[in-house]
């Protein structure tokens, strides 16, 4: 069987195909950083995809997320008759039912161990015995933060970190920064992405408040980064809470 020719849009999922199915990937975005060392053309942004450059490539199938990637670049690959797989991720179960929909779609015929891993990490994380509730900014100019339906605010539950906005009508809602502050959370989870908070940049705009700058690539990608998460996460949380 000849090996599947994959064009990855989508961080997480690039880093899962290249390492179980090694060779398949012949084109990612340029914001597919892992793994280390990943050698393929790179096909732009994932808002903005060389469609021109990925169609040229004549991959066998095209990975995507209805969250990350624009309909309107989908619809232009599918017009130049390529495949497109478009995966849906609000939830961790999700992620793992399209995880192994991907890897076999991309010729994967057996499991990969570090998905079992993965799954093994998170069937009883360690979770604080009272929950926490949290404000997770994920950008700012303006601030928006997690709401409703989110993969990364199911991940957070999991490790008993209650979201205050998750019932909140939007997903990524816009919220004045007065108003985060006055909601007064026992944390507020600063990744650095989509948005890069770090330590000089975020913190400040919550005086009084613990403050928790998490790795983005454990909190929102799907993919080998799960198997590690919970240990990542959880380190980050209680540090600020001692």
């Amino acid at each position: 069987m000849s090996r599947v020719r994959v064009v990855s849009l989508v961080p997480s999922l690039t880093e899962a195909v290249a390492v179980s199915a090694p060779g398949a990937l012949v084109a990612a975005t340029d914001w597919c950083t892992h793994p280390a060392g990943l050698d393929v053309t790179r096909a732009g942004g994932t808002k903005n995809p060389a469609v021109d450059r990925i169609t040229a490539l004549a991959p066998d199938l095209v990975i995507a997320n209805e969250e990350e990637n624009r309909q309107p670049d989908l619809d232009a690959l599918r017009a130049a008759g390529l495949d497109v797989l478009v995966t849906h991720v609000r939830t961790l179960p999700q992620a793992f039912t399209e995880l192994d929909r991907v890897l076999t779609a991309c010729g994967v015929r057996s499991r990969p161990g570090w998905l079992d891993a993965a799954e093994a990490a998170w069937e009883a994380p360690p979770a604080f015995r009272e929950p926490l509730t949290a404000v997770v900014p994920i950008w700012r100019r303006p601030w928006m933060v997690l709401g409703r339906d989110t993969f990364a605010g199911d991940l957070l539950a999991r490790l008993g970190v209650h979201t205050l906005y998750a019932d909140h009508s939007e997903r990524y809602p816009r919220i004045p920064l007065d108003e985060v502050r006055a909601a007064r959370p026992d944390v507020v989870v600063l990744p650095d992405e989509p948005y890069r908070f770090t330590a000089d940049d975020g913190p400040e705009a919550f005086p009084g408040l613990p403050c928790a700058l998490l790795s983005g690539r454990h909190l929102t990608w799907y993919g080998p980064s799960l198997v590690k998460a919970p240990e990542v996460l959880g380190r980050a949380l209680r540090a600020v809470r001692r």
